[in-house]
């Protein structure tokens, strides 16, 4: 346990932190499956609302994503892997959809 008060501040603080990172880390987590979900639906019947929910769906996990990567809680390249990865469950179904 901390004994000093700079130390036991910084226990608070790192305390404060840890949970202010989870809970970004979680809303990533569900904005993500989120998304996978309405590419799923998407993909059994691929309509234009359908598709226009899916692209909301990945703008709202960019901007969650990279709040979370300015803010220090994940990694740039952590960021811009997970960005990658959403976008890459919806090209091919775009691209098969369009020819």
């Amino acid at each position: 346990m901390a004994n000093t008060k700079s130390s036991l501040k910084r226990a608070e603080i790192a305390e404060r932190n840890r949970l202010r990172n989870k809970a970004y880390k979680s809303a990533v987590k569900t904005l993500m499956k989120k998304y996978i979900n309405a590419v799923a639906v998407y993909t059994a019947n691929p309509t234009p609302e359908l598709k226009q929910e899916a692209q909301v769906r990945l703008s709202e996990a960019y901007a969650k994503i990279d709040k979370a990567t300015k803010r220090g809680v994940l990694h740039p390249n952590n960021g811009a892997r997970k960005k990658s990865r959403l976008a890459n469950k919806l090209k091919p179904l775009t691209q098969a959809v369009a020819q």
